[in-house]
């Protein structure tokens, strides 16, 4: 009774803060429209689950759709602007939260890996591209389907490092192999890449055995801080890597990349970054969710904080870009794939794995739409170097190769 009336409390202040196409259906029979034409419609089967909407976050509220503590009708992308609405309806801003900052040892990380990279090959495969790129793709027209802005992505990355034949080429984290299979195809490279997911690993060797790259190519197993120290690279990306790294490891990262790249060689960095100047989690409870659910210890740092660590690492920064809005349309293009293909996700990892996927694709859709979070591009060399005195004096090069 008592969780009813503060429920009832906590509804008549939402709406008087806020319009959100929401209906909540009580166990009892009471029912709760927060505006005339709701599209998202809440059943709460009992007293217990009140709690999470007396003081609404979105780690509570994803909490009890993941678990099956409500019952949920509406696509992702209303049920997201819905519970973002209100999370909000709490709070007068977008409010930013300290993390604590995870150790990052070998055995923690590749366990972080393993959870969210390892859930099955087959169904990654219902939302990505085709070549299985799992990180922002490059939208050059409105046109754009994702399989083609994927392939500009990969191009603008090796465009972008200027990637020649017979160059050797370095993809830390390299995912399913679509890039190092792009540079030794495309670009005659001799690339390597290295990721700590088994699965990845498996479905790359796969893939460069069938092109008939063994000779110039190569997938391994292994840590970036494990790669020997008398390797150097022409050339070398680290895509969606870094927010695996540690905030605290960023240093031993860039120096380690300062020292794996070759005296006049160039070296890009495409990650995901904090939109707070502090480097904290996404407010609201939307990092503490993405933590527990699903990326455990990521970390993302401010663009400024990515800055001062590769300056400090001696890397002469060149170019950054920023990948936003490019982002925001990618997940929202997985969101809506990986719906289309609902039934067959469930059969593959289960209803509450689906429902994480569900939210946290059209929350990434969400955020990065709102500049919650941002993406950059970031092309730097070694400071001690005459590497970017040989770029071309304007940004054109970077597309002559896009396909």
């Amino acid at each position: 009774m008592l969780f009813e009336k503060r429920f009832e409390h906590t509804v008549a202040q939402i709406r008087s803060q806020v319009t959100v196409p929401l209906r909540i259906e009580l166990w009892n029979g009471k029912r709760f429209d927060f505006c005339g034409e709701p599209n998202v419609t809440v059943t709460i089967p009992g007293p217990s689950a009140l709690r999470y909407f007396i003081a609404p976050n979105l780690n509570g509220l994803g909490e009890a759709f993941v678990e099956g503590h409500i019952q949920v009708q509406g696509s992702p992308k209303n049920v997201f602007k819905v519970a973002e609405g209100l999370a909000r309806s709490m709070s007068e801003r977008l409010p930013w939260a300290f993390q604590w900052l995870a150790s990052h040892s070998r055995d923690r990380d590749r366990a972080a890996i393993e959870y969210h990279y390892d859930v099955s090959n087959d169904f990654y495969a219902l939302f990505l591209d085709r070549n299985m790129v799992y990180s922002c793709a490059y939208y050059r027209d409105e046109a754009d389907t994702l399989e083609t802005a994927q392939a500009h992505k990969l191009d603008h990355i090796l465009n972008k490092l200027r990637l020649a034949s017979g160059e050797k080429f370095l993809d830390i984290g390299c995912g399913w192999g679509a890039l190092i299979l792009r540079a030794a195809q495309q670009y005659g490279a001799i690339a390597t890449g290295i990721t700590l997911s088994k699965n990845q690993f498996d479905h790359a060797s796969e893939q460069i055995r069938r092109a008939g790259l063994g000779e110039r190519c190569q997938v391994l197993l292994c840590d970036y801080r494990d790669l020997a120290q008398s390797e150097a690279y022409d050339k070398i990306a680290s895509v969606g890597m870094f927010e695996h790294v540690g905030l605290k490891n960023l240093p031993a990262y860039f120096q380690t990349v300062h020292r794996l790249l070759k005296p006049d060689g160039l070296v890009l960095n495409h990650g995901i970054t904090s939109s707070d100047v502090q480097s904290r989690w996404i407010g609201m409870g939307a990092g503490e969710f993405i933590d527990r659910y699903v990326f455990p210890d990521g970390e993302l740092p401010h663009l400024s904080l990515a800055l001062r660590e590769m300056a400090a690492a001696n890397l002469e920064v060149a170019d950054v870009e920023s990948l936003r809005r490019h982002y925001a349309r990618t997940c929202e293009a997985w969101s809506d794939r990986l719906e289309a293909h609902g039934a067959q996700a469930i059969g593959m990892i289960g209803e509450r794995r689906y429902r994480i996927w569900q939210i946290y694709l059209a929350g990434c859709a969400h955020g990065f739409a709102k500049g919650w979070m941002n993406l950059y591009q970031i092309l730097c060399s070694k400071s001690d170097n005459t590497a970017l005195a040989g770029l071309p004096p304007t940004r054109d090069y970077m597309y002559a190769r896009a396909s």
